[in-house]
């Protein structure tokens, strides 16, 4: 915590002889000081105690209010920055106390960056963020960090030096240089979700007043989507009525069909438990939850086939609704259980996801608007990405207008 202490110094004095009063602020083993703009004679500050005994001189009372505003001031100050970023320095707050700003060009793009990981650090352990998002704001971090020591053999670069040809050096070594795990190169989505790290980190800035304007908003790549792969009906109940040998595949297939019918993540469907299932007043039995990418609310009726998987699970410890098994192993299992039950698809986790938005709900007349919600989708748009146009719905509805037509 900061404390600030006040003293004499008395090698500094003014016209009447009277010594300056000069405040030292403490922080974390380090000191620094800076002047009060007030002066008190040397007799009278002993004699008062340092003004902390009853004053009936005027002007000695008015010097010891400005004291305890300067250091409720000086605490204010940290307690403000230290909600922005935990590395606060005690030049921060001198600064900040002396009404001084950081200058733009005086920031460093990757300190910048580490102050935005620093603060979504924080929301992250308070539960607001998740792991993921974390691993990839810092993934950002270091990729940028790599391309200036590449690039420019420096490991600081300011901000305001970030121009157009910087942008698109970036792009170009992110898409066809940059090297990990041996794998040269990063597919085109993922470079644009990554600008788009880069284009938040600079958003953090801007409404902090640290820098004055995103320079990364000159990159506007979209994302390529592509047509979601998902599971036809006849597919899903192939994977329903197969039993496998293994109790690891019947409990990863019990866990992707859950998915399948309740659109749940991989991060969303292990945090779930007991206290999630929630039953309204007709009887009807809800997932209720946040969504841990979105943080958005999202409510899901239990349908079924989601009501056998959760009473075959009822014993796990902890309320749990499901075993938990990594998303790796998910998707490694999965490729199994596509071969036994003979689909020539990539199934992933995700699969489960896209097949609830087309064939289980689309498919089945349910409204996109009510897709979205269940989801947990701030914008239909981001539900129609997922939600691929069934056949069946087209000659479903074509079958209507034909019928008007006669």
């Amino acid at each position: 915590m900061i404390r600030t202490y006040f003293y004499l110094k008395t090698d500094k004095e003014n016209s009447n002889g009277e010594s300056a009063i000069y405040a030292k602020i403490k922080l974390q083993g380090k000191t620094s000081t800076l002047s009060t703009g007030k002066y008190i004679d040397k007799d009278r500050w002993e004699a008062t105690n340092k003004l902390k005994n009853t004053l009936r001189v005027t002007s000695e009372k008015n010097t010891r209010t400005t004291l305890k505003l300067i250091e409720s001031k000086i605490e204010s100050i940290y307690l403000e920055l230290v909600k922005l970023d935990s590395n606060v320095t005690l030049n921060d707050i001198k600064n900040q106390l002396k009404g001084k700003k950081p200058k733009p060009y005086e920031l460093d793009v990757l300190e910048l960056f580490q102050k935005h990981n620093d603060y979504f650090k924080r929301k992250y352990e308070a539960g607001e963020r998740t792991k993921a998002s974390l691993q990839k704001y810092n993934r950002a971090k270091d990729l940028l960090s790599n391309f200036l020591y590449e690039k420019y053999r420096k490991k600081h670069f300011c901000i305001t030096e970030i121009d157009n040809t910087f942008i698109y050096e970036l792009e170009h070594f992110l898409k066809y240089e940059s090297t990990f795990k041996s794998i040269v190169g990063i597919n085109h989505n993922s470079v644009v979700k990554y600008f788009q790290c880069f284009k938040t980190m600079c958003r953090f800035g801007v409404r902090r007043d640290l820098i004055n304007k995103n320079p990364f908003l000159v990159y506007d790549e979209k994302l390529v989507i592509k047509d979601a792969v998902f599971l036809t009906l006849a597919e899903l109940q192939r994977i329903e009525k197969k039993v496998f040998e293994t109790e690891r595949l019947n409990r990863v297939k019990d866990i992707f069909l859950f998915s399948c019918y309740t659109s749940y993540a991989p991060v969303d469907v292990e945090n779930l438990t007991i206290k999630n299932l929630i039953e309204d007043n007709e009887g009807t039995l809800w997932i209720k939850t946040n969504r841990a990418k979105t943080a958005i609310k999202s409510n899901v009726p239990v349908l079924p086939p989601v009501q056998r998987i959760i009473k075959k699970y009822a014993h796990l410890e902890g309320g749990k609704l499901l075993p938990t098994i990594s998303n790796q192993k998910i998707n490694e299992y999965l490729k199994e259980i596509a071969i036994l039950c003979k689909i020539d698809k990539k199934l992933t986790h995700y699969v489960a996801r896209h097949t609830f938005a087309t064939t289980v709900t689309l498919g089945n007349g349910v409204s996109i608007e009510n897709v979205s919600s269940m989801m947990g989708h701030s914008k239909i748009t981001m539900t129609q990405h997922y939600a691929k146009v069934l056949d069946s719905s087209v000659k479903k509805e074509m079958g209507v207008l034909s019928a008007k037509l006669i």
